[in-house]
């Protein structure tokens, strides 16, 4: 070999190397799929849950984020367009983005961030076992309905007919099999409690209007909302509808209270988001999802809105001011 030809050859191979070796780094960097019905604060916890592990996005890992912004029917597409991607893990929130990812994949591994019922779905075998390539998160618990109606009632002393905004798994509006369980247990309560229930479902937030219209028609003292991926996206107006017709009303999540709801009691979605992260860190790291179990939530916050109470002309007693993780002024 002569001496340019060897040259030539040296150099080439002295350039090669770090190319490989950076073709390899940008190769082995997770990407994390996330499949979201509309963007919220839950987005940064679940990103906040990561840095916490040590992820950071750019660095370590790659966040390819899809939203739906309210609109259940983009789900499939959105899902297919993270499994083109070849994503490592995709994290869904809600049961219906949960089966369009189902639908698209099967070895991919998917995190539910929460799911509803996940079992009833189909989604799962069982929360200690989930088996297949989804594990998570469940938000399906029972007693919930009835301490809802249990506080709204310490709220509105008065109260003897409840209204009830939901969607069905039937019916259009992002009802599930999550929704009617919760129907059924809120029906359950209020026999048990002696509260009359006026049911109102919708097969979409044009029908929004119609149901507060006939919730005074009907007398409703108040009103229970069931939530579900699209009505949350909609609780801004829903709880300026809910002032509107002057209806103190109950929701699950503390981000209705915040929107201007009176009073929301649950799970912390945000809690359940950062959790999100140690699943997919457990996966990243050799965890199959099948041999993870699902968690339950263990704590549940109460959420005052004052300042919606007293336009509402109504007065909370101390008692139940005493016993609230947050009051918003």
């Amino acid at each position: 070999m002569d001496r340019r030809r060897f040259l030539l050859t040296s150099l080439g191979g002295v350039v090669a190397a770090p190319l490989a070796i950076e073709a390899q780094q940008a190769k082995s960097v997770p990407r994390i799929g996330l499949l979201v019905p509309t963007s919220s604060s839950r987005t940064e916890a679940f990103r906040k849950g990561l840095h916490d592990l040590g992820y950071v996005d750019g660095k370590n890992i790659v966040i390819e984020s899809r939203y739906a912004e309210g609109n259940a029917d983009r789900l499939p597409n959105l899902a297919a367009e993270l499994v083109d991607l070849k994503v490592d893990v995709i994290v869904i929130e809600g049961n219906s983005g949960i089966a369009a990812g189902r639908n698209v994949t099967t070895t991919i591994p998917i995190v539910m961030a929460p799911s509803g019922d996940s079992i009833g779905a189909g989604f799962v075998a069982s929360l200690a076992r989930p088996g297949g390539n989804l594990t998570g998160l469940s938000l399906l618990l029972t007693g919930l309905a009835r301490k809802r109606l249990e506080l709204l009632r310490e709220a509105v002393p008065k109260v003897s007919r409840v209204a009830v905004l939901w969607s069905s798994s039937r019916r259009g509006a992002g009802g599930t099999r999550s929704s009617d369980l919760a129907f059924e247990e809120t029906q359950t309560a209020a026999r048990a409690l002696k509260v009359q229930l006026q049911s109102l479902e919708i097969d979409g937030p044009d029908e929004f209007g119609q149901a507060f219209l006939a919730m005074r028609s009907e007398h409703a003292g108040a009103l229970v909302l069931i939530s579900n991926s699209v009505l949350f996206a909609h609780r801004q107006r829903l709880a300026a509808m809910a002032m509107k017709h002057r209806m103190p009303a109950m929701f699950e999540f503390r981000e209705y209270a915040e929107a201007g709801g009176l009073i929301a009691y649950g799970a912390s979605l945000d809690a359940l988001s950062r959790r999100a992260a140690v699943y997919v860190d457990k996966i990243l790291k050799g965890a199959k999802p099948g041999d993870l179990p699902i968690e339950q939530p263990t704590k549940f916050e109460l959420v005052i809105n004052l300042k919606t109470a007293k336009a509402l002309g109504l007065t909370i007693q101390p008692s139940l001011l005493a016993r609230a993780d947050e009051i918003i002024q």
